[in-house]
């Protein structure tokens, strides 16, 4: 796909930021925000999700309403380096860890992790990460407070995007 297929009208910038916003807003609603007709804003969507410009439509989960509250980011050195996918696989694939980062730096990886308490996690890393072979150490830091945390990406203005 070439960089002109992605390009974004401001409808479509409109579009996004409403659907950001409340991924459960429905077309007609959107319509009567952008003055435009239901099927239209549709048609837009559908166009976006055809690109991968909208990836998917997700529920927002408050952890603590799931006794999830302790956020973790481990930083993991691997022998097998960044380019390979062993370990970046092994990682996705526990259920706990919520982002996987190939990062620059001292470490390989750098990967978020929700958890019930420090007792979970301490589980986690000797039962799941520790037994991933590839991986040489872990430096993990836990977070005492969030202060802002959020999935939404800022929408250029402008037609270059």
């Amino acid at each position: 796909m070439s960089p002109k297929d992605n390009q974004l009208d401001h409808i479509d910038r409109e579009i996004l930021s409403l659907l950001q916003e409340n991924a459960r807003v429905s077309n007609a609603d959107i319509a009567r925000e952008l003055l435009m007709a239901p099927s239209a804003v549709l048609e837009r969507v559908k166009k976006l999700e055809q690109k991968n410009i909208i990836l998917q439509f997700t529920t927002r989960l408050n952890p603590s309403a799931l006794n999830q509250n302790l956020l973790a980011y481990v930083f993991i050195k691997a022998s097998d380096g960044i380019g390979y996918t062993d370990t970046a696989s092994a990682l996705a694939s526990i259920p706990e860890v919520q982002e996987v980062h190939y990062i620059a730096g001292d470490d390989c990886y750098m990967v978020k992790i929700r958890t019930f308490d420090s007792s979970s996690l301490i589980e986690l890393m000797r039962n799941s990460i520790a037994k991933i072979p590839n991986i040489l150490s872990t430096r993990t830091t836990i977070v005492l407070e969030t202060v802002k945390e959020q999935q939404q990406l800022v929408i250029p203005k402008n037609k270059n995007v």
